[in-house]
């Protein structure tokens, strides 16, 4: 557990995450959308930090992720690097900005050159195996997004479950191998049965983050706005208030750290 002055510490790296993966250390994420938070995260020790494009639902309050665009991507993943010192800076590529490889390249290098992140999260499966090779190839880290993939809302009828049949297991599994052997660095699963996300992760030997996917991954990542209580709706279900009962926004970050690494979240209540 880090509080107070983190600028002593290394950078958390990939090989960092790679090793605690080996070595069966939680990793703690969070989103999270400006300095001030991203600096905080730091103190409580959240290892990976995401600028996800869920800032539009709570940020600017649409209904959904797919209005956030590349500039509002690059504005929100600067701001939070300027705050950060020792997490590990992963920002959303939006939804229509990866298209083409080429598309693809062009959306990382501004993520990554203007707005300072270390490495780019893009949802979709065995489709975008060309878009990781293509994207790895040329020097960027990428963490490949399966299972409920947000930008898919209106594709996927709603926001479901995903993988819960044996056909859609088989698929999941298969889109997951097929990733990582195109080079993907990480994956995030979402909103799949614990099962099956425990299997994934000891197929693949790059560390596997969950949000909605149990216990068995390597680390969990949660929306920062949710962890505090304070989204628009109704919170998800895999999700929980961490700020209710510790006082502070800074104790309730270390609790939720504290939880992860314990092996105390998730709990049934929360999974699949």
């Amino acid at each position: 557990m880090y509080s107070g002055d983190v600028s002593s510490l290394r950078p958390i790296t990939l090989d960092t995450l790679r090793r605690m993966k080996v070595e069966g250390e939680k990793i703690v994420s969070l989103t999270a959308y400006d300095a001030s938070f991203a600096a905080q995260m730091d103190a409580a020790g959240v290892e990976w930090v995401l600028v996800g494009d869920s800032l539009g639902m709570v940020v600017e309050g649409f209904e959904s992720t797919l209005p956030v665009t590349l500039d509002t991507m690059v504005h929100h993943t600067r701001a939070v690097a300027r705050g950060l010192r020792r997490g590990l800076l992963v920002a959303d590529l939006p939804f229509g900005t990866c298209n083409t490889p080429e598309q693809a390249m062009q959306s990382a290098v501004r993520l990554m050159q203007d707005g300072g992140a270390r490495m780019i999260k893009l949802e979709g499966g065995a489709l975008q195996v060309e878009l990781v090779a293509y994207l790895t190839a040329r020097g960027v880290p990428v963490c490949a997004h399966i299972g409920l993939q947000p930008q898919f809302v209106h594709k996927l009828g709603g926001y479901k479950v995903q993988g819960r049949g044996a056909e859609q297991a088989a698929t999941m599994r298969r889109d997951a191998e097929a990733l990582v052997a195109a080079g993907a660095d990480m994956l995030l699963l979402e909103c799949v049965p614990a099962t099956l996300a425990t299997e994934i992760t000891a197929a693949v030997p790059v560390p596997v983050i969950g949000i909605g996917a149990g216990a068995g991954v390597d680390g969990q990542v949660l929306v920062l706005y949710d962890i505090l209580g304070i989204s628009i709706g109704k919170r998800p279900r895999f999700s929980k208030d961490f700020l209710t009962g510790t006082g502070s926004i800074a104790a309730a970050l270390q609790s939720y750290v504290r939880a992860v690494k314990q092996g105390e979240f998730p709990a049934a209540e929360h999974t699949f």
